[in-house]
């Protein structure tokens, strides 16, 4: 559960300092601008097409990994909603450019703990987490780093592909940049020094 409150925070933090997000995020930021839908209901809908992605990435049926995180992110992007709109309410958009290059720059370190702490616990977590996760392992010989960035390619297709239809890009910025080159590192970074006794139990015989 404090996984799951300090990944919405800090992808919440992001969108509301608007000097760039994550980059999945940041492609449901975009498509909001496109189709008008809320942004929370988008990143439910990514995460239902990433759970199911999941089970083709692990060649088996899991119920209880499918469930689990249909529930996670179904619960995420509400939080993600409720903290942007109080951290609007108490006027982040309104800080000075490099207060919130700060903020989103926090965003994506906040997000980054969180990740590493569920996918180390690996319970239930984010889909797009667990896809991250399993390549890493299951396919990446335990590489966080060019796990994320296999997992980058399809949020910058939706990025381009909405920005050539809206002729605009929305929530991509200095925070953006940030997390597309410190992802990895920083998920390796928080497994080492944040909970260290907490080790990874992913079993890629089991999951």
């Amino acid at each position: 559960m404090s996984g799951l409150v300090l990944n919405a925070f800090g992808n919440g933090l992001c969108i509301s300092a608007n000097m760039g997000s994550g980059l999945w995020t940041a492609g449901a930021v975009n498509m909001t601008k496109w189709f008008g839908w809320n942004t929370g209901l988008l990143l439910f809908i990514i995460g239902v097409i990433n759970a199911i992605t999941n089970q083709f990435l692990i060649k088996r049926f899991d119920s209880r990994r499918l469930i689990g995180e249909v529930l996670y992110v179904m619960f995420f992007s509400y939080f993600v909603n409720i903290f942007t709109n109080l951290l609007n309410s108490i006027g982040v958009p309104n800080l000075p450019v490099l207060v919130r290059v700060f903020l989103s720059c926090l965003g994506v370190v906040f997000f980054c703990v969180a990740i590493s702490l569920y996918q180390r616990a690996n319970i239930v977590m984010h889909p797009n987490d667990d896809t991250t996760n399993i390549l890493r392992f299951m396919y990446l010989k335990g590489n966080s780093t060019a796990a994320q960035l296999i997992d980058f390619i399809p949020p910058i297709i939706i990025i381009i592909v909405a920005g050539i239809a809206i002729r605009n890009v929305y929530s991509v910025n200095v925070g953006t940049v940030f997390s597309f080159i410190f992802n990895g590192v920083l998920i390796a970074a928080s497994d080492k020094w944040i909970w260290p006794q907490l080790k990874h139990n992913f079993n890629t015989e089991n999951n």
